[in-house]
């Protein structure tokens, strides 16, 4: 019984052990309450200015002051849906689905989605 219940405790630690190390995440977004959030928490928005699929952005100048863009880490590669655009200025944002996503700088907590049709032409971003 003892050499069972060592047994157990080993596997449970090892697998305590393995829980702990932490991975990539699968995408560089996570949905919750049915829109994408960015790795802040916050809530993701798309232009419909931009043209999907054409790997550019739309906002840019004053926009991207208001609207910043979901940036994206210099090791980072584009997977399923997520793939990675150029900007003007030359820095790389995430786009889903080929419409470049961005945040709104006067959301001020999770959850908030205070940009979801302002101007009529901004939107919150969907899986």
């Amino acid at each position: 019984m003892k050499l069972l219940s060592a047994s157990i405790l080993a596997a449970a630690l090892l697998a305590g052990c393995g829980s702990m190390s932490s991975k990539a995440p699968d995408t560089p977004t996570r949905t919750a309450d049915g829109v994408l959030i960015g790795p802040t928490g916050m809530t993701l928005y798309t232009f419909d200015r931009d043209v999907v699929g054409s790997g550019k952005s739309a906002c840019n100048g004053p926009c991207i002051t208001a609207w910043p863009a979901l940036k994206v880490a210099d090791t980072a590669k584009p997977m399923g849906a997520y793939t990675i655009i150029t900007r003007e200025d030359g820095t790389k944002q995430w786009a889903y689905k080929g419409a470049p996503l961005y945040y709104w700088s006067k959301d001020t907590k999770t959850g908030d989605k205070t940009g979801d049709g302002f101007n009529g032409v901004w939107k919150v971003a969907r899986p």
